[in-house]
């Protein structure tokens, strides 16, 4: 597969002839942003085919894509993303974090979805050729950010299965607010113990949409209990913690550990997970990935064991669990606060991705 590049692209630039006004701009980011529902005026496109591999870079207006009805994507799913964040600092520079993981972590999704690799300094620089031409839709008020969409799909019209001869990759940036309606609170979690995220072999350590498709049943399950998020359990045993529908989980231990599941093939690697791993380690608490059995959850959090626990992931970073419903026990408070150790790391990481504190790891990468 031909997803080399002899040298960086060039961009094409083409303003869009119905962008927002500056005054409707400022109207929009002066409201309430949600998440995802409002989008910048400009996206990134580039073509790639198996003969020239990337080419026709360009930023151009937001808007809807031209598919051939029999493009793969539509018929076998091949289609891989990353979710990114823009920060606008106190001084109004605007920054990124830790972009080269996330572009690393789309090539390896592009591996397992027989996708092309984008190079991880082109995938960076789609971020910056961006934040160029929309840099006045990134907000400043407090936890706000413009979220990027980096999205690759397969566009070849041909319904034979095997893999896609043309694809391309787009960048879209929606300004957000909180992920959750309540903000930073303890949030309630379900377990699902009918259904499994991914299966062994599977697509689970790639980010693509069928894995997200598959959570969206238990998902729904999960809020007609009120709860706001799904936990699902190993695809083999049924009995160790993966991952939420979108998020990673972490456990909080009455003694000084903080623990996570394992890697195991089937949990997709979190660039917001490996960071608080880090900034753990650099406490010198001791952390711990293995492998995580409900029960030990479940026990922990009724006799005081586990205090805290957590989901993290770049849309929400670091989100406060507050109760744990299974379909024959429900552990935890919901209205209990927050956790200490949970809001400090949180207050750490957006600390430092705000400018706030110094960034001691390199993570930041400075867009405009």
């Amino acid at each position: 597969m031909n997803t080399s590049i002899a040298a960086p692209l060039a961009y094409r630039v083409t303003p869009s002839d119905h962008a927002r006004s500056a005054e409707q701009r400022a109207a929009i980011l002066d409201g309430d942003l949600g998440f995802g529902t409002i989008f910048t005026d400009h996206m990134v496109s580039i073509e790639w085919d198996k003969s020239r591999g990337w080419h026709d870079a360009q930023v151009q207006a937001y808007g809807p894509l031209a598919l051939d009805p029999a493009a793969a994507v539509l018929h076998y799913g091949q289609e891989i993303f990353e979710g990114v964040k823009a920060y606008r600092h106190a001084d109004g520079s605007i920054w990124t974090f830790r972009p080269q993981a996330n572009g690393a972590r789309m090539q390896h999704s592009a591996a397992r979805l027989a996708l092309p690799q984008l190079p991880v300094d082109e995938f960076v620089e789609s971020l910056r050729q961006l934040i160029a031409i929309d840099h006045a839709w990134v907000p400043s008020k407090p936890e706000t950010s413009l979220y990027f969409r980096p999205f690759m799909i397969a566009t070849e019209a041909f319904l034979g299965v095997r893999t896609a001869q043309a694809a391309a990759y787009h960048v879209i940036a929606s300004p957000a607010g909180a992920y959750f309606a309540n903000g930073v609170a303890p949030v309630s979690i379900r377990v699902s113990q009918d259904y499994a995220r991914a299966a062994k072999g599977g697509t689970g350590a790639a980010k693509c949409g069928g894995n997200y498709a598959a959570s969206l049943l238990p998902q729904q399950a999960a809020r007609a209990h009120g709860c706001s998020q799904v936990l699902f359990l190993d695809p083999v045993e049924g009995k160790y913690l993966e991952e939420l529908g979108g998020m990673n989980v972490f456990l909080v231990y009455a003694d000084g550990r903080i623990v996570t599941p394992e890697l195991s093939g089937s949990i997709l690697e979190g660039v917001t997970r490996s960071s608080i791993l880090q900034l753990a380690r650099d406490r010198v608490m001791r952390v711990e990935e293995r492998k995580v059995p409900i029960d030990e959850w479940k026990t922990g959090v009724a006799s005081g064991e586990i205090p805290e626990a957590f989901a993290c992931g770049t849309a929400a970073v670091v989100t406060p669990i507050g109760e744990l419903k299974g379909r024959d026990f429900s552990v935890g408070d919901i209205n209990a606060p927050a956790g200490e150790v949970t809001m400090s790391i949180r207050n750490e990481l957006t600390d430092i991705q705000y400018g706030r504190i110094p960034d001691r790891h390199g993570w930041l990468v400075k867009l405009r």
